[in-house]
């Protein structure tokens, strides 16, 4: 399984661009103001499921055999890229499984995923459960499994978001991405690195599930305990080959985040940006927020990668 490269994701985004539209890079200037450098949001909120998966989801379901599409798909998820597949699935006309947590689920998400066309089956503790079931169903079935990270055409499609924002902005300093499975900090990687190697690519986890960021600095794909963060969009327990393959030879820095401090960039989001950020889609602040010396004067990118909050919980974390 080889990493894409560069021209994979020039390459996927006239194709993606055909069924998606581009996400504003929006300058706040409040925020600005406060931090001490320019800070702008990549608003994948704005895509048609609320996040920046869907990109991967169509150019991966869309570049499926016909032999592929006719059998279907199954994946896991804990809501965004599963929304993703079952947007693809719908657009391109493939049956989609999508197998999430028993619990502590996000409900919208689940109903977002059966209202774009797919099964959606409830199983195990978590995430990594889940997927570890999805694999097993697909292989039993003959159905096509979609990995969650280990899978190039998700992360060629996802990394068009970082194309879009050197289109918009081409003296970045800065690139913030958060990290559940991996695949929107490796697109980041990817392009900038191309573009511009200078442009340094931080990505940021929640410290109540720091798998990935304990295999980046380790330099081991070591499953960890730890799974306490109340954000679904950050909570997986298990790195992954494809997408740390990547962001060990090009990512810049990695950096921990607590939930409370998510939850104040969740506000910070509302009150001056007027957008609505999930957890994941907050990260990226949260981590400009903690590093906000080192990054005094720069010209930064948050990428806001969702917006699918449910409402209880966006509602407590701005009273």
């Amino acid at each position: 399984m080889l990493p894409p490269t560069f021209v994979d994701i020039e390459a996927a985004a006239p194709f993606v661009n055909r069924y998606l539209p581009k996400t504003p890079l929006l300058h706040i200037p409040k925020l600005s103001q406060l931090l001490g450098f320019d800070y702008y949001a990549k608003c994948e909120n704005a895509q048609p499921v609320g996040a920046f998966k869907v990109r991967g989801g169509v150019n991966l379901v869309g570049s499926l055999t016909e032999e592929e599409k006719r059998a279907g798909l199954v994946s896991a998820s804990t809501g965004n890229h599963g929304q993703s597949i079952a947007y693809g699935g719908r657009q391109f006309g493939v049956p989609v499984i999508i197998y999430a947590p028993a619990e502590n689920v996000n409900q919208a998400k689940m109903q977002a995923m059966r209202d774009l066309g797919a099964e959606v089956r409830l199983h195990g503790r978590d995430f990594d459960e889940a997927r570890e079931e999805a694999g097993r169903v697909a292989e039993r079935e003959g159905r096509r499994f979609v990995h969650s990270a280990n899978e190039p055409k998700l992360i060629s499609g996802v990394g068009t978001l970082a194309l879009e924002i050197f289109e918009d902005l081409p003296d970045v300093d800065v690139i913030v991405a958060p990290v559940g499975a991996g695949s929107c900090a490796s697109g980041c990687c990817i392009v900038a690195k191309h573009i511009n190697p200078n442009v340094r690519i931080i990505a940021v986890q929640s410290d109540g599930a720091p798998a990935c960021w304990q295999a980046w600095h380790t330099k081991e794909l070591r499953p960890h305990s730890k799974m306490e963060t109340v954000h679904e969009g950050l909570a997986t327990r298990v790195p992954f080959e494809l997408t740390l393959g990547i962001l060990w030879e090009m990512l810049d820095d990695f950096i921990l985040v607590n939930d409370q401090e998510i939850n104040g960039a969740i506000r910070l989001l509302a009150q001056h940006g007027k957008q609505v950020a999930e957890g994941a889609g907050a990260a990226s602040l949260a981590a400009a927020v903690k590093l906000r010396d080192s990054l005094r004067g720069k010209k930064v990118v948050g990428v806001l990668s969702g917006g699918n909050i449910p409402l209880d919980r966006f509602a407590a974390t701005l009273s």
